[in-house]
């Protein structure tokens, strides 16, 4: 019985160890150290980046910008925000990338967008990825950084406590809790 109860918890052990691996996702600090700013230069910062779902992306800018997701190619290379999908402009913006295809970023000011101001995101599948789960488009998941303001400081580009995890995660442990007492 005690060799069938070390093997039961070991397995337990493998099973968490594999469910907190595939709950990581990368935090990309939109323009690094500059930020969301008219001097970044952000299309050289997407070049060798693959995003995936489940990836966030996070826009730090100063008040007199904002970060407008529009619709299509076409309205992203007009700089048309006239009907945007979502508006941030708190000066932290975190966008999750829930599901692959093409995003469309840009800066609500028509001359910083015009400018070079603008970001497009092609999201690729990935079926081990666990997307941040938000009520709403733009809103920041409880795991990520909220710093006040524009501060240009590096973020850890990893976190692994996206909703989904932490209740997949809180499942297993009281299968496993209630599971060791009928073994007891």
């Amino acid at each position: 019985m005690a060799n069938f109860k070390l093997l039961f918890l070991l397995y337990v052990v493998v099973g968490l160890v594999v469910l907190l691996s595939t709950c990581s996702a990368t935090l990309y600090n939109v323009g690094d150290r500059a930020g969301w700013d008219i001097s970044t230069d952000l299309h050289s910062w997407q070049q060798n980046k693959t995003f995936y779902v489940g990836d966030v992306l996070w826009f730090q800018y100063s008040s007199s910008f904002s970060v407008d997701e529009v619709t299509n190619k076409e309205h992203f290379k007009d700089c048309n925000v006239t009907s945007p999908i979502s508006i941030g402009s708190s000066g932290n913006t975190t966008i999750p990338l829930t599901a692959p295809g093409e995003r469309y970023f840009v800066c609500g000011n028509k001359l910083y967008c015009l400018g070079g101001m603008k970001l497009d995101v092609v999201v690729h599948a990935n079926s081990s990825a666990s997307a941040p789960v938000s009520s709403e488009p733009g809103a920041a998941p409880s795991s990520l950084p909220r710093p006040s303001g524009k501060n240009n400081s590096p973020v850890d580009p990893t976190y692994s406590s996206s909703s989904r995890c932490v209740l997949g995660m809180n499942a297993c442990i009281a299968f496993v809790a209630t599971t060791w007492f009928w073994f007891l």
